[in-house]
């Protein structure tokens, strides 16, 4: 390389010298493309979160690890910093011009657009209204789990890593507990239920055994399958052991303390209502979580009207298997969630097979959707037991996406705690939400289009990825892959649950329910479990508007596919529908119907032309 630089007459300092001012120019000059400054302003972003970097693993396949024994910095004076560029960033991109784009640079720009214009119009005012610590996702949980599932070991340098992030832990915590005080003073205070949830959850935790702890079984682990052993293994392990009683413990008991103090400030009050201009807030995370203007009163009735008409469909059901209909719907369910012979023994024999069977049912729908779907992704998914040090307040499900460059595929957790909360009715439906063809395929197919920016790539947008799933599970049936009336009802039963969801989340919020009216209700509607009933109230509770989601996410899709189907008749293809929606990356709901209009109209264009 020496001799190809002297040959063309360039010095190597030279050459040092063009590369950063190229790579200057590329961080912080002007782009020609809008794509590329979204995808710029996306790893800006990206770079303040050593945790994000690790979980999509971007940079590791270029070498590149200064992240990798960093954590997130959580206090307030990061968040001022994320603001601040966020401003400078939206400022920048608003400068392009439309007209002078791409059709899929426009629909880019379109999004960005709707993103840029809420944050501008919420991000800042309702920064602190939220509950970092809280039984779902606080960073008490998080952290072991990004632990656990994220940090890759392949070498001694990984493992050191490790090490070092398990030794900054306190400082991380430190910075939410700036946060905290700062809610605090603003009596932004979780209900005492949550906190006593947490509470129990941080004290279990410092009360394990260090080597019992899953920092350290699942370090183990790491090691062994990375094939580092003898001393040097002895050397890591005993490290992992003192940086979790002389660092995480200490951490986790500031916290604590802390939130034991707070405890005294706290009311059962469970809904945001309690905040100053809660209402607003309500509605403004309704629009983020819907990507729509619907108010709290025209959601509670639609998933008033939706329980009915579900509960009819049920009752159908249930009346033709030989069950008394003028017994409620709920009452039935509750009664087969009983029966034996829907349920796996209370052991881990039984949970072991559980994970089995969701596999197999993953599986088989795998070789049956080529006439519904053209694209695939090609990440595989596998199936594991929720955590148990967090199962108890942990939802039934959820799915974590794989790794983009292929180390790590994406994840279906079943929560496994209470055996009757897992019946072999509503196992089908659950995986084809969870995995495939509901968040795998939505999530992984988006990460694997190269074509587009980043953030199209990536985008959490909560009405398009939980409605898809929830056309999945309606999907996989329209498939034939639930002919046994008994799946059926778990899918009406899934169904009825995303629309009840709708009533107990505004409910809460906006209606001022208790906790206890929200959890009766839900109960006595559905017939679910208990246990199950619970963690998802508590789950509504401090993710105000993301259950309603769903729902409204899913008769958007159901819309805009009929829409299609009338106007194109023969010409309608469900593969190239399933396509277009998964190709181009999550999109708030009225995007999404103004892309489906568009196809629609370029199809009949196109038959027009052949004819």
């Amino acid at each position: 390389m020496r001799s190809l630089f002297k040959w063309l007459g360039i010095g190597v300092t030279s050459v040092v010298v063009l590369v950063i001012i190229v790579a200057a120019w590329a961080w912080w000059g002007p782009l020609p493309k809008f794509d590329w400054a979204v995808n710029r302003a996306v790893l800006k972003t990206m770079v303040q979160s050593p945790e994000t970097l690790s979980q999509m693993r971007i940079l590791e396949p270029l070498g590149i690890t200064f992240h990798q024994d960093e954590l997130d910095d959580e206090s307030p004076e990061a968040g001022d910093r994320a603001i601040a560029q966020m401003r400078k960033i939206i400022a920048e991109l608003k400068s392009y011009d439309r007209d002078k784009m791409t059709d899929q640079e426009k629909l880019t720009y379109d999004i960005v657009m709707w993103m840029a214009d809420l944050m501008e119009e919420q991000g800042e005012k309702w920064r602190y209204y939220n509950y970092p610590v809280n039984q779902l996702f606080g960073v008490q949980n998080n952290f072991p789990s990004f632990m656990e599932s994220a940090h890759q070991i392949h070498s001694v340098s990984d493992a050191e890593d490790y090490i070092a992030r398990l030794r900054k832990v306190g400082w991380k915590f430190d910075g939410v507990l700036q946060g905290l005080k700062i809610r605090e003073e603003k009596n932004i205070i979780p209900p005492t239920f949550i906190i006593d949830k947490v509470l129990e959850e941080m004290r279990n935790f410092v009360g394990t055994e260090p080597k019992e702890n899953v920092l350290y079984t699942s370090f183990v682990d790491k090691l062994n399958k990375a094939g580092i052993s003898g001393a040097e293994r002895d050397q890591l392990t005993l490290a992992v052991q003192n940086a979790i009683v002389s660092d995480v413990y200490p951490a986790y008991q500031k916290l604590i303390d802390y939130m034991q103090g707070l405890r005294e400030k706290s009311t059962p009050d469970a809904g945001v209502w309690k905040f100053a201009d809660g209402d607003a807030f309500y509605r403004a995370a309704l629009k983020m979580m819907t990507t729509t203007d619907m108010s709290p009163d025209e959601i509670h009735q639609l998933g008033l009207a939706e329980v009915e008409r579900i509960q009819g469909e049920m009752r159908k059901i249930l009346t033709a298997e030989g069950y008394d209909p003028n017994v409620p719907v709920g009452t039935l369910m509750r009664q087969l969630n009983e029966e034996p012979r829907f349920l796996y023994p209370d052991t881990d024999e039984g949970r072991a097979q559980i994970l089995r069977d969701y596999s197999a049912i993953i599986d088989e729908v795998n070789t049956k959707l080529s006439p519904w779907f053209g694209v695939r992704p090609k990440a595989p998914v596998e199936v594991k037991r929720v955590p148990q040090f967090k199962e108890k307040t942990a939802p039934g499900a959820y799915y974590e996406p794989p790794a983009m460059d292929g180390s790590r595929p994406g994840t279906f957790y079943a929560n496994l705690y209470d055996i009757k909360a897992t019946p072999k009715f509503n196992m089908r439906t659950l995986a084809y939400h969870e995995a495939v063809p509901g968040h795998h395929f939505q999530i992984a197919i988006a990460l694997e289009q190269k074509d587009l920016p980043l953030l199209r790539r990536m985008m959490p947008m909560p009405a398009f990825a939980e409605g898809w799933a929830l056309y999945a599970e309606r999907l996989a049936w329209e498939a034939g892959l639930q002919e046994n009336p008994y799946d059926n009802l778990g899918r009406l039963q899934a169904e009825l649950f995303r629309a009840v969801r709708l009533v107990v989340d505004t409910g809460i919020h906006a209606k001022r329910w208790t906790r206890e009216q929200a959890i009766e209700y839900m109960e006595k509607t559905t017939g679910m479990a208990h246990s199950d009933v619970v963690a998802e109230i508590e789950r509504y509770i401090v993710m105000p508007g993301q259950a309603c989601a769903y729902k409204i996410g899913m008769m958007k899709i159901l819309e805009l596919r009929e829409r299609a189907r009338q106007a194109l008749g023969e010409r309608f293809d469900i593969r190239a529908f399933h396509d277009l929606i998964l190709k181009n990356g999550a999109m708030p709901l009225m995007i999404l119907e103004r892309v489906v209009d568009q196809w629609i109209a370029d199809q009949t264009a196109q038959g027009k032309n052949a004819a």
